[in-house]
């Protein structure tokens, strides 16, 4: 029986199979590569504390932007839609419940919002001030 994300070892099991997944993927996988290069063991320490301080109230381990560090990359809807495809299946495969629910309307909520940001800087030219 699948169970629901509850501890920072679900969390760290979820986001260890889904960049697993996003390595592998050849349209995100290099775009992921590309920027994290040789860091993926921080990135992925960032991705667990992040993850933590969105699912687990009580824990809030992350006081970063996420958007800013995505602001420059060649990312588009395609992307997007790759990135929730890829983190819904990792989801389901293993967990089930309130929270896991949550952590597939929180990524597809960030997705959102992402895209209406990116969209608004390069139809401005600019630089991101979010």
């Amino acid at each position: 029986m699948m169970k629901d994300i509850e501890t920072l070892e679900d969390i760290k099991y979820l986001v260890d199979g889904f960049y697993g997944r996003v390595r592998k993927d050849e349209l995100i996988g290099p775009i992921f590569d590309e920027k994290i290069g040789n860091h993926w063991d921080r990135h992925l320490d960032i991705m667990y504390r992040f993850w933590q301080t969105v699912l687990l109230e009580e824990d809030k381990t992350y006081f970063g932007n996420p958007f800013m560090k995505h602001a420059a990359l060649p990312v588009f809807g395609e992307h997007f839609q790759r990135w929730l495809q890829l983190w819904k299946e990792t989801l389901k495969k293993d967990f089930n419940g309130p929270v896991a629910d949550e952590a597939y309307t929180r990524a597809e909520r960030m997705a959102k919002v992402f895209q209406i940001k990116l969209k608004a800087i390069r139809q401005e030219g600019g630089s991101p001030v979010f």
